[in-house]
Parts: structure tokens; sequence; C-alpha cells
């Protein structure tokens, strides 16, 4: 067995959210670094909440950003009878006892401990009894030792004390034999192999009791590791049900997921003041000493700029699938338009996204295009009409329509019309683009086609005459 075996363990109630995806990461990385393995265990007990839609859509995040697994997914629920066996050993060894106490006496009980300002908890009144009784089903639970104190000791938190007399003899059965979650956890883990639990420190509480049933089973704990939580912008808790924080949501809106990986990475660790990193640099780097203690804030502003990097860096051949994609959910035909590789390196530069290079490019594509009014009330004016029909025409009689070429025309006509290149390039960029923001003019012509950059013209120069009409008639009155 390696010594680092690292696992996720996320229950199927909901959407993967980002700080589950940070779990998920650190775990998959810290095993990736030390040559270990990683694990995904769908905690699937609670049958009421959990849904086989959610177990693949936690299966299909970890696959799409990447995070491969190191054998299938373990489905909680399938081990129910493991998890049976597991409390009748305690039972067995006196680490355990069933418990006939009704809801009633126990919600008594617990209001009498209120009554006298007590933390309620159960107060183990059926330790010590012997009989059953008539028409209760029991329950079993843990027979929490006689000690003063628990030790968890945590990478980021160092040793956390608990008093003991503040935990109570927690169930490990309920009466109709489904297992507890820590009694599940402390099993499967062990089963599992695992040796380094990397959780939220949400589950920092849980810790003193899990340590408590691995002590009693003789099982050597794992190193545990509980993460600071990853709140929203506006400092709350993450949740499931907010589509904001729904990890695939990103990719949908044409993230990278390494972009992603990478900023949340960042999110609770770091690697002096560097901010960008390749996948394979993060597997080199990561570790536990940059863990820090501090929860952190999502911020979608410094998303955007990691993902602005990450886009520029990457070859165009790696945008193309997801840049066919983002043209698709605007209704837009990849294949109606320019070569998508060519698309992803004039617009690699300044893109966020893939959705902000597709929504950039769409004129790249559609059939039609509408003018932005204000962009063709600034450039398209009379004076640009005659330059506007010189170019025309010496694009129609480009024996080649490529960059250079394109770019040779433009220049040519510019100074036989006595205007400079970015006085005629404007104008021909809100002619073929419909606004005054594109890639170099002769990327533009050159994605746009000939025949695209010939008819746009025209109507552009239509345009103009329109406005050179309209000047031209006498006011009313």
């Amino acid at each position: 067995m390696t010594a680092v075996r690292t696992r996720f363990a996320p229950s199927p109630t909901g959407a993967l959210h980002l700080g589950g995806l940070r779990t998920a990461l650190y775990n998959w990385l810290y095993a990736r670094r030390h040559g270990g393995e990683f694990f995904l265990r769908i905690e699937d007990t609670d049958r009421q909440r959990s849904s086989e839609a959610h177990t693949q859509g936690l299966v299909e995040a970890l696959r799409s950003f990447g995070l491969d697994l190191d054998g299938a997914p373990v489905l909680q629920s399938s081990r129910v009878e493991r998890h049976q066996e597991v409390a009748r050993e305690l039972l067995k060894r006196g680490f355990a006892y069933r418990c006939y106490c009704s809801p009633d006496e126990l919600a008594a009980m617990r209001e009498e401990q209120r009554a006298r300002g007590e933390d309620p908890r159960y107060d183990g009144r059926c330790r010590e009894r012997r009989a059953s009784r008539q028409g209760v089903d029991p329950v079993i639970r843990f027979r929490r030792p006689d000690i003063k104190e628990v030790v968890v000791r945590d990478w980021l938190h160092g040793e956390v004390r608990y008093q003991n007399s503040q935990l109570d003899d927690l169930v490990l059965l309920r009466a109709n034999g489904s297992p507890t979650y820590h009694l599940s956890c402390v099993a499967d883990d062990h089963d599992m192999g695992v040796r380094q639990v990397i959780r939220g420190d949400d589950h920092l509480n849980n810790t003193p009791r899990q340590l408590q049933l691995i002590q009693a089973l003789g099982w050597e704990p794992p190193q545990y590791c509980h993460l600071p939580l990853l709140l929203a912008p506006d400092g709350k808790k993450l949740s499931k049900r907010d589509e904001a924080t729904d990890a695939l949501s990103y990719l949908r809106s044409g993230y990278l997921p390494e972009a992603v990986l990478n900023y949340l990475a960042r999110l609770g660790w770091s690697r002096g003041d560097r901010e960008i990193f390749s996948m394979s640099e993060l597997i080199e780097c990561f570790g536990r000493e940059g863990l820090g203690a501090s929860a952190s804030r999502l911020n979608p502003d410094k998303l955007k700029w990691i993902s602005q990097q990450h886009m520029k860096a990457a070859p165009a051949a790696r945008l193309v699938e997801g840049l066919a994609r983002q043209l698709e959910r605007l209704g837009l035909d990849p294949e109606g338009g320019p070569p998508l590789a060519a698309v992803a390196e004039a617009w690699r530069e300044r893109a966020e996204t893939l959705a902000d290079m597709a929504e950039a490019a769409r004129w790249a594509y559609a059939a039609e295009i509408e003018l932005d009014e204000r962009a063709a009330r600034k450039v398209l004016r009379p004076a640009a009409r005659e330059p506007l029909v010189a170019v025309r025409e010496a694009l129609a009689e480009l024996a080649d329509w490529t960059a250079a070429d394109i770019h040779a025309c433009v220049e040519t006509v510019a100074e036989r019309c006595g205007v400079s290149f970015g006085k005629l390039g404007q104008p021909l960029r809100v002619a073929v683009t419909g606004g005054p923001v594109s890639p170099p003019i002769d990327a533009t012509l050159f994605l746009a086609g000939r025949s695209a950059t010939l008819r746009r013209l025209d109507r552009a120069l239509a345009h103009i005459d329109k406005r050179i009409a309209a000047a031209a008639t006498p006011a009313a009155g």
C-alpha cells in the first residue's frame, strides 16, 4: 500500500460547488505530488436527500476538470453490511451498547438539561442496561472512553484539544439498522486505506468522535488536515443551490478547467507571490507547507484575470473545442465561418474566457450583422465614402485572400486617398464587424472572408449614402 492515499467524499445532495472542488483538488494534488492514490467516495447513505443524478454529476465534474481517479467511485450505500459488521464488533468488544430510550424520553432528557443550563447530550442512561425493552427497537451507541480529553493533531491547526465530557455516546446504528455518518466514515476510510484526510474545517469537530472510534477498533488513525472554508464573495458560506458557485457552471461559461483549478489552488495555498501555474507545475509545487489557516472569499475579478493569463498561454489548438461549444450556445455554426484555430489565435491575447471569445467573434460566423449605432455614427461618415469605395474595389481584385495581401492592399489605398492606415482601418472594421473593436484589420478581413467583406462594405456604403441623402434634404417647415 502506498504511503499517500487521499479521498474526496462528497454527499450527492447537490451540484459540486467550488469549495468542494477545491477540497478535491488539494487531495488530488497531494496524492499526485507524492506518487500516491486519489479516490472518490460518494457518501449517499442519506437516501432521502441523495440522488443518482447528483452522483453522476459529481463524477462528471471531477472528470471534466481532469481530476482522474485511482479506481472506481465507492458508493457508501453499497457498504451498509460492512458498517453493521463494525458496529457489532464494537458491541462485542464492549465499546458499544444497545440503547432502548424512546424519542419522547430523549426529548424530555434534553429539555431538562436545557432547563439546567446544560448543553443537551445523551446522558448514558442505557450504558449498563442488560434487559431488552418490549416494543422498542434499540439503537447501538458508542461507549465513549473514560478519559479527560481527546487531542486532534492537524496539519493546519496543530494540536486541538477537546474535553471528553463535552462528547456523548453517539449513535452508530439507528433502530432500523442504518449506519450513521461517523461509523460509515471511519469504516470506509480504514477499508480504503486512506492515510490522509484532507477536508473542510466544518468537519473538525467530528474528528474527536472519529478518533475515539478508530482507537476502539485498534486501527491506525490517518493524518488530518482541516481546510478553512471557501466563502462566497459576500462572505457567506457556499451553497450547493447557488448557480454562481456550481463548479461546472464555470466550464459552461467558457473558463478553461486549468484556469479554475489554478484560481482555487491559490485560495488557501501559496508559493511565494506566484499566481499562475500550469497543472504540472501545481503537482510539482503543491504541499502542506504552503497551506493557509484563514478562510478565503471568492473574487470573480481575480478569476477572470487568471483565466486571461491561461488563455494567452494556451496554444490555439487547446481552445478550439471549447470555442466551438460557445459558438453553438450562441446559435452559430462553428463550421460556417473561419477556422476555429485562426479565430482562437486572433483573440486569445484579449479574451478572458472562451465565452468572451465567441461573443467577440460572433460577426465572423453570423450571416448578417447589426451595425453598432454609436460606432457607425462616428466613423461611417460621408468623408469615409471615397476611401471605402476605393478599398472595396481593390479588395475585390486581390488575387490571394491572405492577411499579408490584405494589409498591403489597405495600406496602398490609404496612401492613394491621402488618409492614414488607421483612418481607413476603423471604418473598414465597423463596416465588416459592426463594431469598433476587433483584431488587426488585416486579420479581421481575412477571418471575415472575401464575400462577406465585400457584402458588408456594400451595406456600409449604402448606410453612408443614406446619411448623405438625409443631410441634403431640406428640413420641413
